[in-house]
């Protein structure tokens, strides 16, 4: 039976505006790759995307589609977790985090030529204050820089380009930590002085030229990740470390696994970065993971589990 699409355009993402995402184009594409398929395109610039995404939710179709950014996706996927829909990606934005993790291509018509054969598969979603994340939530230095880059944004490209490398640099260098109270399953407080904290959603690699990328997303586990420090000189070496696979030891970073946590700090509410977007969240943050809430179209199968992962499972 063909497979039934409603797919939610964000025509604002990334690089969106530089394709050709047109409805007419869009369902050229489909009707040339998906010739049997029940294709529904909603491109309404004017209407609140979440109301969109909540008629696609009640929709008949088995497949919703993002095309957009993280936000894009990150919004249907919180619409549609733990339910039969089943999310598929057409990477339109800047990142494309999860669908680089999900080997979507990333090029419009190879992912035309490539969606039929994609494959459902269920992945874990992170939770913080009832708010799904995919990728990570980041509290602390680089929100604010994102927040910067926000304001310097202007008419005159090379001023703002260089607005925002000074303010990064006067950042860098006048960095204040932040004094954090984290609770895992222990029960235990711990006060940690960082410059940033990230949680993500499973745990980041290690590997050649995978930069914040993930193998598996089925773990139920979350990543943590403290930044103690950050100097110029810590900045350049962790971007180093990051593209030859070898950060997680670093002395400027403490690295944790757990399934669930409590982060407080002295302020009532906290700037972070959810999945690429800036959010304001009331303290204290509660992190959880929940696991194989969302159903995802996947062009790589996720690798074996490990053998002692197996025997867990085996044994029931």
């Amino acid at each position: 039976m063909p497979r039934r699409y409603h797919v939610i355009v964000n025509a604002r993402s990334g690089t969106a505006l530089g394709m050709d995402v047109s409805p007419e184009a869009l369902r050229q594409h489909f009707s040339d790759d998906l010739p049997e398929a029940d294709i529904f395109i909603d491109s309404d610039v004017d209407e609140p995307l979440s109301e969109r995404v909540e008629r696609a939710k009640d929709s008949d179709a088995e497949i919703i589609v993002a095309a957009g950014g993280d936000g894009t996706v990150t919004a249907v996927a919180s619409a549609i977790a733990d339910t039969d829909k089943t999310l598929a990606i057409m990477p339109l934005g800047t990142a494309n985090t999860l669908a680089r993790d999900l080997g979507v291509p990333l090029d419009l018509k190879l992912w035309g030529a490539a969606i039929e054969a994609m494959k459902p598969q269920r992945i874990d979603v992170g939770d913080v204050n009832g708010r799904i994340f995919l990728h990570n939530v980041v509290a602390g230095l680089i929100p604010g820089i994102v927040a910067g880059r926000e304001q310097i944004r202007g008419s005159n490209v090379f001023g703002a380009r260089l607005a925002l490398a000074r303010f990064v640099l006067r950042r860098l260098f006048r960095t204040r930590r932040m004094a954090v109270e984290i609770t895992d399953k222990s029960g235990q407080p711990q006060i940690k002085r960082v410059v940033a904290v990230a949680v993500g959603n499973n745990q980041f690699d290690e590997a050649l030229g995978r930069f914040l990328a993930r193998q598996r997303i089925d773990n139920g586990s979350l990543g943590v990740y403290l930044l103690k420090h950050l100097t110029p000189t810590d900045l350049v070496r962790l971007v180093f470390e990051m593209l030859i696979g070898n950060w997680k030891q670093d002395e400027a970073i403490e690295v944790d696994t757990v399934e669930g946590l409590t982060l407080r700090t002295r302020k009532q509410t906290l700037k972070v970065m959810l999945d690429g977007e800036l959010e304001l969240l009331q303290v204290p943050l509660k992190f959880r993971i929940r696991p194989l809430a969302l159903s995802v179209l996947a062009a790589t199968p996720p690798p074996p589990a490990p053998a002692e992962d197996a025997a867990a499972l085996a044994a029931g």
